[in-house]
C-alpha cells in the first residue's frame, strides 16, 4: 500500500505511458480500490465486481464519469449491488453525484436489469422494500412500468393524481402483464378498501374494473390509450418535478406543450403566491413559464395571478402582457423584461416604443446594447432636431409623461403644444463628488441622448446642468468632438467632475492626467485610485507635459483631508517630492517611524528649497530631537547636505535593513510592509544573498516571497523550504505562479519537500479555467512532467511504485524523488 491520495494516484496514472500505467493499477490495486469506493459510494468488493480485472479496467474506472459507472453497475442486476448503488447516489463524493435527481437514469438501468424471480430483490433487506420506504413519487416513476407488481401498485397510489392518464395506462398494462386482469381488479378493490387510498383519479378505477372484466385486459387498456402521449421520461419527470414545487427545473428537450395544457386544463397547476410562513404550495405555473416557448395563454394566466414575479423570470413575454391591465396598474416590471424580449425578437421594438408606456419606464429597461434597439431610437429622435428647447422640453415631460417613448417625443417637438415648453434646465443640479450613477428621469433622458445624432449632442450639451455634464462625461462615454463642445460650453469644472469617480476608462484617465489641472489632479488623486507613481509624479509637481510646479492647494488640501487608516500611502508618495507643501503636510499628519524615512523628506526638501526649507520642517517640532539637532548644525555647513545625504545612505545600508527585517513582525504588520509602507526601496540583491547565506530569517523571507515585486532568484532561491499550500491559494508560490515570477518548471525542479511540490502542481492543473490572472499552460505542465517521469522512471512499474511510497515523506524535489526511486529499484553498478 501507498497511502497516496486518489489525485496523486490519477496523476501517476496519466503521467506514464499506458502500458506501465495498466501495470502500475495492477500493482496498487488495493490503493485504487479504495479511491474508487470513495469515490462512488460504493464498497470496494462491488467496484471490483463492477470493473473486473486487470490494470486497464482499473485506471479507465479512475476516469469514468461517476453517473455513467454507477449505471453500469446497475446493468449487471445484481440486488445486492442494486440496493448498495440507490444508496450510493446519497452519498456525498469527490465527483458530481450528490442527490438521487442527478441520476434519473440510475432506476431505470436497476429495473430493465432485475430478474423478479430473484428473491433478495423482496426481500426485507432488498431493493424495493427499500424503495417503498424512502424513495420520493418522482424517484419512482421507472417503477410504472418496471418487473415488479407491488411497486407499481405502490407508485401508483403515490402518484396516480398527478399522473396524465396515458401514463397511468402504461401503469395499469404493465400490471395486467405481470399479474393478469385479477391483479388489476384487486388492486382497484384495494385502493377502495382502504380509507387511506385515493388515487383522486375516479375514471381511473372505472378504467381497471372495465379491462378487468373484458376478455383481453391489455389490449382494452391499449385501445384507451393515446398513442404518442407522454412517451419521453424526461417530460414526464419535469411534470412531476414542477406539480411537487421544485423550484429548478429544466425544460425537457422533447416536451409538448399541448399536452402540458390539457393537463393544466384536468389539473390546474397552483398559482398561488408562495406563503412567508413556510407552506408548500405556491405558484407552480411559474416555473412553466421560465421556459422557453410557454404558450402565451399560460403566461397571461400566471401574469396575471402574479405579475411582478411573472415578469421578473419568465423567459419571454408576449407583447399583451406589456400593455394589458397590470402593465398599465404599474404591475409589470419592464427592468428584465423588455430587454430580453426584444434581443429574442419576441416584442418589436418599433411597437415598443410605440405603444408600451409610461415612457420613462421603458427608456430605463430598453437593451442599449442592442443595435435594432438604438437604430429605432435614433429615428424618432430625428424629430427632435438640433432645437435646444425640443430636448429640454422633452426632458422636463419626461418624468410625468403617461404615453409611449413615440407619444414623449412627438409631444417635445411639437412646437404648437399648449404646454409650456422649457427653454433651461429644469430643477438644475451641482455636480456631486464622489460621482454617482444617474437615476430615474436623468438615467432614461442620459441612455435615450446617447441615441442622438452628434450634431445634436453637440448643439444640446450648453444646455446642461452640471449634473447632467457630470453623467455625460462619466457615464455617457461621449465622441471626442461632443466632449469638447461640453468643455467648451462648462470649462475645467466639468474635467473636474468627471474625475471624482474609480470607474475611468484608461483612455478618459489619460485624457485627464495630461491636463496637468490642479483640481482635475485634485480630484483623481482622491476619487479614482490612480497608481502610487502617478501620485508620486503629482506631489514632486512634475508636469505630464514637462516641466514642474509647486504642487498646488488642491493637492495639498486632498493630502490634508486623507483617511490615514487607509491612505497613509497617498501622503508616502510625496515623501521625496522636496515641495515644501507637501513635506509640511507629511511630517503634520504621519509619524514617520523609519529613520531612513525622515532622512529621505529632509534630503528631499533640501535639494529643492534648501536650507531655509529645511528650517521650516524643523521648526514644526514634529521630528526626533536628535534629529533636529543633528540636522540643525548641517544647514550653515558647506558640504552639510553631502553629509546628510551620507547619513541617509548609512540609515539605508542593506545589513542595518536586513537586521531590521529580521526582527519579530510587531502588531501591526510585517518587516518589509513597515519599510515599503515608508518608502524605503528594498535592496534585493542582497536579500538574495543573505538568503543563500542563512542570515534571512523565515519569517521575513516568507514575507518578502509575498511581495508582488519580489525577484524571480529570491523566489527560487525560497523553493528548497516551500511551504503548505493554503485553503484559500494564498501561499506565496501560488501567488508567484499567477504573477508568472516562478513556472510550473520550477516547482518541479526545485520545490521541496516533493509531497508540497505535488499539491501545488496539483493545484495547478485542477484550478478553474477562470482564474484569468493565471500564466499557467497546463498541457505544457503535463507534457513537461511526462517527460521527467519517463526520464526517470521509465516502464519499471516498481520503480513506480517506490516512487508513490517514499513522496509522502521524501525531503528532496520532485525530480530528486524520481531520480531516487529509480536508484533503488535500478542501483548503479
Amino acid at each position: 500500500m501507498t497511502h497516496s491520495s486518489p489525485q496523486t494516484l490519477r496523476l501517476a496514472l496519466r503521467l506514464a505511458d499506458p502500458d506501465t500505467a495498466d501495470a502500475l493499477a495492477e500493482r496498487l490495486r488495493p490503493d485504487l480500490l479504495a479511491a474508487l469506493s470513495n469515490r462512488f459510494g460504493l464498497p470496494e468488493e462491488m467496484v471490483e465486481a463492477v470493473t473486473g480485472p486487470g490494470g486497464a479496467a482499473l485506471r479507465a474506472a479512475l476516469d469514468t464519469d461517476p453517473e455513467e459507472f454507477l449505471i453500469r453497475a446497475a446493468e449487471t442486476g445484481d440486488p445486492v449491488i442494486a440496493r448498495a448503488l440507490w444508496q450510493a447516489r446519497y452519498r456525498t463524493t469527490p465527483q458530481r453525484i450528490q442527490r438521487a435527481r442527478d441520476l434519473p437514469g440510475l432506476l431505470p438501468a436497476i429495473l430493465r436489469a432485475a430478474d423478479p424471480a430473484d428473491p433478495r430483490w423482496e426481500d426485507e433487506d432488498g431493493l424495493v422494500p427499500l424503495l417503498q420506504e424512502e424513495a420520493t413519487g418522482v424517484e419512482l416513476l421507472p417503477a410504472l412500468t418496471g418487473p415488479f407488481p407491488q411497486l407499481i401498485s405502490y407508485t401508483l397510489v403515490r402518484t396516480a393524481s398527478f399522473l396524465p392518464l396515458p401514463v397511468a395506462l402504461d401503469a395499469c398494462i404493465a400490471l395486467v402483464q405481470l399479474a393478469g386482469g385479477k391483479g388489476l381488479l384487486a388492486f382497484a378493490d384495494g385502493v377502495e378498501r382502504a380509507p387511506d387510498f385515493d388515487l383522486g383519479r375516479p375514471e381511473l378505477l372505472d378504467l381497471m374494473r372495465a379491462a378487468a372484466a373484458d376478455a383481453d385486459p391489455e389490449a382494452f387498456l391499449r385501445e384507451r390509450r393515446p398513442a404518442g402521449e407522454w412517451t419521453d421520461p424526461a417530460s414526464l419527470r419535469a411534470l412531476l418535478m414542477v406539480r411537487n414545487g421544485v423550484s429548478t427545473v429544466a425544460k425537457p428537450a422533447a416536451l409538448d406543450w399541448e399536452l402540458v395544457r390539457r393537463e393544466h386544463a384536468r389539473l390546474p397547476f397552483e398559482t398561488e403566491r408562495p406563503s412567508s410562513r413556510g407552506r408548500q404550495s405556491g405558484n407552480r405555473l411559474l416555473q412553466l413559464t421560465r421556459w422557453e416557448g410557454c404558450p402565451d395563454d399560460l403566461l397571461m394566466e400566471c401574469l396575471r395571478a402574479d405579475p411582478w414575479t411573472t415578469s421578473r423570470v419568465a423567459a419571454e413575454l408576449p407583447f399583451e402582457a406589456l400593455v394589458g391591465p397590470e402593465a398599465a396598474a404599474g404591475k409589470v416590471p419592464f427592468d428584465e423584461a423588455l430587454g430580453r424580449g426584444i434581443r429574442t425578437g419576441r416584442l418589436p421594438v418599433d411597437r415598443v416604443l410605440a405603444e408600451v408606456t409610461p415612457a420613462s419606464e421603458v427608456l430605463s429597461a430598453l437593451p442599449y446594447d442592442h443595435e435594432p434597439t438604438r437604430k429605432a431610437l435614433a429615428r424618432l429622435l430625428d424629430r427632435l432636431g438640433t432645437d435646444p428647447v425640443n430636448w429640454l422640453t422633452c426632458y422636463a415631460r419626461m418624468g410625468r409623461a403617461r404615453g409611449s417613448v413615440a407619444e414623449l417625443i412627438d409631444d417635445a417637438a411639437s412646437a404648437d403644444s399648449p404646454k409650456k415648453r422649457s427653454t433651461t434646465w429644469p430643477r438644475p443640479l451641482e455636480a456631486v463628488f464622489p460621482a454617482t450613477p444617474p437615476e430615474a428621469s436623468r438615467a432614461a433622458f442620459l441612455s435615450l441622448f446617447r441615441c442622438a445624432s452628434e450634431e445634436a449632442q453637440i448643439a444640446v450639451v450648453p444646455h446642461f446642468d452640471p449634473r447632467a455634464v457630470q453623467h455625460l462625461l462619466v457615464h455617457g462615454d461621449p465622441a471626442p468632438a461632443v466632449r469638447d463642445a461640453v468643455i467648451a460650453a462648462h470649462g475645467v469644472s466639468a474635467q473636474a467632475a468627471q474625475a471624482a469617480t474609480p470607474s475611468l476608462s484608461p483612455e478618459k484617465l489619460a485624457y485627464l492626467l495630461d491636463l496637468d489641472e490642479p483640481q482635475v489632479d485634485a480630484n483623481l488623486f482622491f476619487y479614482c485610485g490612480i497608481d502610487q507613481r502617478e501620485r508620486a509624479r503629482m506631489l514632486a509637481g512634475r508636469l505630464r507635459g514637462g516641466g514642474t510646479r509647486t504642487v498646488p492647494e488642491e493637492l495639498l488640501h486632498v493630502l490634508r483631508e486623507a483617511h490615514l487608516s487607509h491612505h497613509r500611502h497617498w501622503l508616502i508618495a510625496g515623501l521625496e517630492s522636496g515641495d515644501l507643501g507637501v513635506a509640511r503636510t507629511i511630517i503634520g499628519r504621519l509619524k514617520l517611524r523609519i529613520p531612513a524615512a525622515r532622512l529621505r523628506l529632509l534630503v528631499a526638501v533640501w535639494e529643492r528649497g534648501g536650507p531655509d526649507a529645511v528650517r521650516e520642517i524643523l521648526a514644526m517640532d514634529r521630528l526626533p530631537v536628535t534629529l533636529r539637532r543633528q540636522t540643525e548644525k548641517l544647514l550653515d555647513v558647506p558640504d552639510g547636505l553631502d553629509r546628510l545625504r551620507a547619513r541617509l545612505a548609512a540609515e539605508e545600508e542593506p545589513a542595518k535593513l536586513l537586521a531590521f527585517l529580521n526582527k519579530a513582525p510587531g502588531y501591526d504588520g510585517d518587516q518589509p510592509h513597515k519599510l515599503t509602507g515608508e518608502g524605503i526601496p528594498l535592496p534585493w540583491p542582497d536579500l538574495i544573498a543573505a538568503q543563500r547565506s542563512g542570515t534571512l530569517s523565515p519569517s521575513a523571507a516568507k514575507d518578502l516571497a509575498e511581495l508582488a515585486d519580489c525577484p524571480r532568484e529570491l523566489l527560487l532561491a525560497l523553493l528548497p523550504s516551500t511551504p503548505e499550500l493554503g485553503r484559500r491559494n494564498t501561499s506565496w508560490p501560488q501567488l508567484a505562479l499567477r504573477r508568472g515570477t516562478i513556472t510550473p518548471e520550477d516547482i518541479l525542479t526545485h520545490a521541496a519537500p516533493a509531497s508540497r511540490a505535488r499539491s501545488h502542481l496539483l493545484r495547478l492543473l485542477n484550478s478553474p479555467e477562470r482564474q484569468a490572472d493565471r500564466q499557467v499552460d497546463r498541457q505544457e505542465l503535463r507534457t513537461r512532467a511526462a517527460a521527467l517521469t519517463a526520464e526517470h522512471l521509465g516502464t519499471d512499474t516498481e520503480a513506480w511504485a517506490v516512487c508513490l511510497q517514499l513522496l509522502p515523506t521524501f525531503a528532496g524535489t520532485l525530480t530528486e524523488l524520481f531520480a531516487t526511486a529509480a536508484a533503488i529499484v535500478r542501483p548503479p553498478a
